[in-house]
């Protein structure tokens, strides 16, 4: 007897392995689109996420422009030791508050100079006490700077409880007049000194009616100026590669009171232009009648006078680059009030520049340290 054995034809294995690759390529393209648009959400939340801290930080130094800046009193100080950062420096001169220069970066964005005490990368610089004389017998002696509660919020204090009795800090005079307010306290050509000697002459107050202020700036380097200094800008080093063409890092760069040199913080990647327009009091009646996007001109009294208002205007992308994804718009206005920029995509960014989210963040800040 002969047994016959079933089985499968070839072209029965044919067509089923057609069937499976058929299925497996379906199942394929799925998951790639699942993946890339995975990816696209995520460098989308990445970049709303960067907006958010990366602004707030521009946002905040804005707003402390001018914070403990001395008016009097100056002596021979040094700011940003390179260009084009030592364009905007006021050696020797009553600190300006908040410059810019109008449309001298990448793409013809500007380039943004905000000197205060606490625009600084450290600890200290964010920290201030006062020091008065105490009553000794019918003679003023030299007192003690006050010392805050909780113990972390004092000058000479790290964050992780130690001590630094080694902080450079400068003293303010106070005064009451325009000729005297804001006075720079100096020992000769020396305009600071470290914290453990802060009650020794002439730091401390002869009067027993005055109350001089004491301002962190630097927890281990001398000072090369009275107050620290962080400049805005858009760079092209180090730019991620899922940025669009033509685009940089919007960067805060801070001044070292050791060389004047730059110490570099990004904040904002895929950047294409940065606009900065000021709204000014320019006849002190409190209203806003003048808007314009260049104070080069102003002195620093001028600014501390007449500036109410700045707003900033920043052109990123959100995530990377999507062929699926078309952009309406070839020009997109960044700023208000007929300045800022028309910003033409398809000129600066070239080819695909559809392809790419495009947002304008916007932010409008009242400087509340200049008076």
């Amino acid at each position: 007897m002969i047994k016959r054995e079933a089985g499968f034809s070839l072209v029965e294995l044919m067509i089923t392995m057609v069937v499976f690759l058929l299925v497996i390529a379906v199942a394929a393209s799925v998951f790639t689109g699942l993946i890339t648009q995975f990816k696209q959400q995520s460098k989308i939340s990445e970049t709303n996420i960067e907006g958010i801290v990366g602004l707030e930080i521009l946002r905040q130094d804005i707003g402390n422009a001018g914070y403990g800046l001395p008016w009097n009193g100056l002596v021979a100080y040094n700011e940003a030791a390179t260009a084009p950062a030592s364009n905007y420096n006021d050696n020797g001169n009553p600190p300006r508050a908040i410059l810019s220069g109008n449309n001298t970066g990448i793409n013809n964005s500007d380039y943004l100079v905000i000197k205060a005490i606490n625009v600084a990368m450290n600890d200290q610089c964010k920290k201030w006490t006062t020091i008065k004389v105490a009553p000794f017998g019918s003679l003023p002696a030299p007192g003690n700077p006050r010392i805050w509660v909780p113990d972390r919020e004092n000058v000479n204090k790290e964050d992780d409880g130690s001590t630094n009795n080694n902080v450079r800090v400068i003293v303010l005079s106070p005064g009451s007049t325009e000729l005297n307010r804001r006075t720079l306290v100096t020992n000769g050509a020396t305009f600071f000194t470290r914290y453990n000697n802060i009650t020794s002459s002439p730091w401390p107050p002869a009067d027993a009616t005055e109350t001089r202020i004491i301002y962190g700036v630097d927890p281990d380097t001398d000072l090369r100026m009275p107050f620290n200094r962080a400049d805005y800008f858009i760079w092209t080093a180090n730019v991620p590669q899922r940025c669009a063409p033509n685009t940089g890092v919007l960067e805060k760069a801070v001044v070292n009171q050791g060389d004047g040199r730059l110490t570099f913080l990004p904040l904002l990647d895929c950047v294409a232009d940065m606009q900065v327009i000021y709204r000014r009091d320019t006849d002190g009646d409190g209203s806003i009648d003048n808007t314009t996007d260049d104070i080069s001109a102003l002195t620093t009294q001028q600014i501390r006078d007449q500036v109410q208002e700045v707003r900033a205007y920043i052109l990123a992308h959100e995530g990377q680059y999507d062929r699926n994804f078309t952009y309406p718009n070839s020009t997109i206005t960044v700023g208000e009030f007929g300045l800022g920029s028309n910003f033409n995509l398809a000129a600066t960014i070239g080819t695909n520049w559809q392809n790419y989210r495009w947002k304008v963040y916007t932010m409008v800040v009242k400087p509340n340290n200049l008076r």
